[in-house]
């Protein structure tokens, strides 16, 4: 038989070389390959393939009960799992350096911890550190069971003389060690093996796992993709350290709905949950600026509202300047293209700067008919409407396309105030049932992103019709064309 060699392991992806190399032929990345030793092969009959117990295998046809749950007394936390933990799952949580995760783990465990018996290790910090922590939470009092460990052995075996454990929460992964592995700790190898090893003893012994993870500077969880893959689910902090409001989001879950987030706030008294945060992210929002508009959104099964601003100004020259928070830069690029080839709006030689408020960061191509209104808003220095919200999908032709979920939308916009909403019109043929609007809320359907830009061109062109003493400066790059139709651009020369 072959003698194992050593191999070099792509410390950002995970995959293996024969040999060392600058660059990782898998991801691309440079110098991140590192030697590792070979793994043990397994010896004697087990090692031969059908020398295992005979598998029993079932129909399909049944029915399970569902899942317990652990409880946090965090809604947003629970909402986001799917009702809380389930008896001996993983679960992997990332986030950047300072966002709240330790804060708030700690607060979900010494919750759990007044009922049931609930474990916190911590390889990062000591104990001093974290009971300085939970003093400042108020959470001293609590019977939450500490250590500060990152041997692999000696977590094992604490973890496996604990019966009755119910939460155990391993803060973080990249810190523990095997010491069968020639590996620093933090590598590929060692993190897989580390997580394995009490993943395999969560599901033995029934208590829930949580497992902290690290972020790289690109926002994605450090160490191999095979991590995400040995966990039951994966959720996401996100915020701005800057910033109060944090979003959690679940990107897995095999007990629950993906695509869920929960709203917090952090205060000096840790996270705070925050239940309605459509009325959050508008608390600061002033109607009457042009360049602004209302999406309504879904975040998972919630609706939520949060405000799109655009600004436009003159390119200095050179390349104009594209620049986007919380929103695909990509999608940008595309309605801008449309709203200059379908609409007439001149927009390319403007620096455009579009943000979502309140750090939330928008994915679904329902938010495109938002940004627009606040782009053409911009272009013609007109605010839009402050009573209306809009959501909906455009296409390359300018066709506004429908969502899902348009009336769970206009129930949060009218629960909010909101007195209109500007949607994608029904198709007469196959088209459906069209969303029952709310009471007291007015729904305009559109069929052509022309549609949306024709109130604003028209409120441009007022001011001049009527009559000199009343006109006021032309806005930017909307006018109307000489045959009529829809406006079309005129290219001012700076």
């Amino acid at each position: 038989m072959a003698k194992d060699r050593s191999r070099y392991v792509c410390q950002a992806c995970g995959a293996p070389h024969p040999k060392w190399q600058g660059r990782c032929d898998a991801c691309g990345e440079w110098n991140t390959l590192a030697e590792e030793a070979p793994e043990p092969r397994p010896a004697g009959p087990a090692a031969k393939a059908g020398a295992g117990r005979r598998l029993e295998f079932v129909g399909l046809k049944g029915r399970s009960a569902p899942p317990a749950r652990i409880a946090t007394g965090l809604a947003e936390l629970d909402r986001v799992l799917g009702g809380g933990f389930v008896p001996g799952s993983a679960v992997l949580v990332g986030g950047d350096p300072g966002i709240g995760k330790s804060t708030i783990l700690l607060q979900a465990a010494a919750r759990v911890a007044a009922g049931r018996r609930a474990l916190y290790v911590s390889g990062e910090e000591a104990v001093e550190q974290v009971r300085l922590r939970a003093l400042r939470l108020g959470l001293a009092d609590s019977p939450l069971g500490l250590a500060c460990a990152t041997s692999l052995r000696d977590i094992a075996a604490s973890l496996a003389q604990e019966r009755d454990a119910a939460l155990v929460v391993m803060d973080s992964i990249q810190t523990v060690w095997l010491d069968s592995l020639d590996s620093a700790p933090g590598t590929v190898s060692q993190v897989r093996a580390c997580a394995a090893e009490l993943i395999r003893l969560a599901k033995a012994r029934g208590f829930a796992l949580v497992l902290v993870g690290h972020v790289t500077k690109e926002g994605t969880l450090a160490g191999p993709r095979v991590l995400e893959h040995m966990v039951d689910a994966t959720l996401y902090f996100e915020g701005d350290r800057g910033h109060q409001f944090r979003i959690l989001r679940a990107v897995k879950n095999r007990f629950g709905a993906t695509d869920e987030i929960g709203v917090f706030e952090m205060t000096e008294r840790g996270l705070v949950e925050v239940p309605n945060p459509s009325a959050l992210f508008l608390a600061e929002r002033r109607g009457n600026v042009s360049g602004s508009a209302v999406f309504a959104g879904l975040e998972g099964t919630r609706p939520v509202l949060v405000e799109v601003q655009a600004l436009l100004s003159p390119s200095a020259g050179g390349s104009p300047r594209r620049s986007v928070v919380g929103w695909d830069s990509g999608r940008l690029a595309m309605l801008l293209a449309v709203l200059e080839a379908r609409c007439g709006l001149s927009l390319g030689q403007n620096d455009v700067y579009l943000n979502i408020a309140g750090g939330l960061r928008i994915a679904e191509p329902a938010a495109d008919l938002a940004v627009a209104a606040a782009l053409v808003s911009a272009a013609t220095d007109r605010p839009t409407d402050p009573g209306m919200v809009y959501f909906g999908e455009v296409g390359l032709s300018g066709e506004v396309r429908q969502v899902a979920q348009a009336e769970a939308r206009l129930r949060e916009a009218e629960k909010l105030g909101f007195a209109a909403a500007t949607l994608p019109r029904r198709l007469a043929r196959g088209g459906g049932r069209a969303p029952a609007a709310p009471a007291g809320l007015t729904l305009h359907e559109i069929g052509h992103i022309a549609d949306l830009v024709a109130p604003f061109a028209a409120a441009a062109r007022r001011p001049r019709e009527a009559g000199p003493e009343a006109a006021a400066p032309p806005p930017r790059g909307l006018d109307p064309p000489a045959g009529g139709g829809h406006p079309r651009a005129v290219r001012t020369a700076t």
